[in-house]
């Protein structure tokens, strides 16, 4: 026999999953916690750290038809479509788009760096604030971290051949 969870229950299953969400999003971004567990092997692995090493001339470097400035551009624009979809967005998108960035300047990266910043932001806060965490939202939340952790491994990856 099964039983229903109370709406206190229910409240505290969403807000632990919207706590480990945003614990490895932050993960993937800002790096491992210090003196915590880390959900990557890798230290200093942050998205942030990561691209902050990277000049836009090794950005812009193509590697195997890719280069890093046209995966954090996808990320980014991953990200902000994502959580326009868990407010309510119906309408499709065209993912295309978020690979017409391939090559950066030295502002340019800049600025793409400062605009995946403010998009992981927004995200957290966009987690947050969810009022109805039914299982398309969850499903997309995952897909989040999913997603912009493939891409962390895939512009380390780069790195290392573009350096």
């Amino acid at each position: 026999m099964g039983s229903a969870q109370t709406k206190s229950e229910s409240a505290t299953v969403e807000k632990a999953f919207v706590g480990a969400v945003a614990f490895v999003l932050r993960e993937t971004f800002e790096g491992p916690p210090v003196g915590r567990p880390s959900s990557y092997l890798d230290k200093n692995a942050g998205f942030f750290e990561t691209v902050a090493n990277i000049s836009a001339v090794q950005a812009s470097k193509e590697f195997y038809g890719t280069t890093i400035a046209a995966q954090t551009e996808h990320a980014k624009f991953y990200l902000d479509r994502l959580c326009e979809y868990i407010d309510g967005r119906t309408e499709p998108v065209n993912w295309e788009d978020s690979w017409l960035i391939e090559t950066v300047n030295d502002e340019e990266w800049a600025a793409l760096q400062a605009s995946v910043t403010k998009s992981y932001e927004e995200t957290l806060r966009c987690l947050a604030t969810v009022k109805v965490w039914n299982e398309l939202n969850a499903a997309m939340a995952m897909g989040i971290v999913a997603h912009t952790g493939y891409h962390l491994g895939s512009i380390r990856q780069i790195a290392k051949s573009v350096k």
